[in-house]
């Protein structure tokens, strides 16, 4: 297409680059990848601030995966830091590991328990579920309703604005509990941190010459001047269609980022505040990035209803709406949703580089 593109892809983020990356290296096609904010990277932008710190904007992204492909598809793009994420939750006055695990419950309660007594403790405490079927549900079937007080009811208010038995089962089920003392929040194969930064790996995945990026630019202002075969969305599905079904849920984030005079701070990369405060963690970012620096920076979420969309609240009347859009979406022949947003998933980044590279394999050919 010699006055035009093949694709036009909307976002930069991981499945917009990802997908840009293929068509334009294994195709031989011409991208034009087209991003409403002022740089690449989606939600895993990263950046120094002006005291040279290196930050995730978007607040802590962690790299982690169980699948090969994937960690072998990015690393052509970066080369990469070990790193294994440790979180701690502030509960009883006590910094305790989370996910819930041996240490977790002796120190709350003063016990010395074994792996096989902790798991007798979680069976007196629990109660039985016919079915499991909310968040609620999923945390008191294992471990009862003391802990889920504790550690999950108020963390999942404040995050999600709902009480926890009015969201799916997925949310908690996110979160294992372990009768042993492995204290890493992730126990996949692979975990790691972009050796210079998520940014720079972007950088290098869309160097490509059959790439074109257009920033702080909408993507409805270019599409009818722009000549292109295909148009690949990675935004919000229902904005796409006009909200003309109604909006999809989703849920917001706002960020406080204080520097600190000092290298480290705390002892983990992040604490979590279930009961206390109206943020629901904090992260330390030198602690995911290895940076050397005689200052530190610590970034505080606040969970918002409105703002840029992060997270789709997942619950079924929501994805019954989202079924009804994609329904709308299967009419387009040449429009492919894909991403969280364009497929209202809560995915992490490794399964949105999975779904991508997935995509691309049946993605029409123009």
């Amino acid at each position: 297409m010699a006055d035009g593109f093949d694709y036009l892809i909307v976002g930069a983020g991981f499945a917009g680059a990802v997908l840009a990356e293929r068509l334009a290296s294994q195709r031989n096609r011409r991208v034009l990848l087209v991003e409403r904010r002022d740089h690449i990277a989606g939600n895993a932008y990263d950046e120094y601030d002006d005291n040279g710190v290196l930050v995730h904007r978007y607040g802590p992204h962690i790299f982690h995966t169980n699948a090969r492909s994937v960690f072998d598809y990015l690393s052509q793009f970066t080369a990469w830091r070990p790193y294994q994420h440790r979180v701690r939750a502030l509960v009883d006055g006590r910094l305790v590991p989370i996910p819930i695990n041996l240490d977790t419950v002796n120190t709350l309660y003063n016990l010395d328990l074994s792996s096989d007594e902790l798991e007798a403790f979680f069976a007196a405490r629990a109660e039985k579920r016919e079915r499991i079927e909310t968040s609620e549900d999923v945390v008191v079937a294992r471990v009862g309703r003391e802990l889920f007080e504790k550690f999950f009811r108020g963390y999942t208010r404040k995050q999600w604005g709902l009480e926890p038995k009015e969201l799916d089962a997925t949310v908690t089920a996110r979160v294992p509990v372990r009768t042993n003392r492995d204290d890493r929040y992730f126990t996949d194969v692979y975990q790691a941190m972009p050796l210079h930064g998520y940014t720079a790996m972007f950088r290098r995945m869309l160097a490509h010459p059959n790439i074109k990026v257009m920033l702080q630019t909408d993507y409805r202002e270019v599409a009818e001047l722009v000549p292109h075969k295909h148009l690949i969305y990675t935004g919000p599905i229902d904005e796409y269609f006009g909200h003309s079904l109604g909006p999809l849920p989703y849920r917001s984030l706002e960020f406080e980022f204080v520097t600190h005079d000092e290298a480290q701070v705390q002892e983990t990369g992040t604490i979590n505040y279930p009961n206390d405060h109206a943020y629901t963690r904090r992260t330390e970012m030198k602690h995911l990035t290895g940076q050397k620096h005689d200052r530190s920076v610590l970034v505080y979420e606040y969970p918002r209803a409105e703002g840029d969309p992060y997270y789709p609240v997942p619950r079924p009347e929501n994805r019954a709406l989202y079924e009804a859009y994609a329904a709308k979406a299967a009419e387009l022949e040449h429009v492919t949703f894909v991403g969280r947003l364009g497929t209202y998933r809560y995915y992490n980044m490794d399964q949105v580089v999975a779904q991508a590279l997935k995509t691309f394999e049946t993605l029409p050919d123009v």
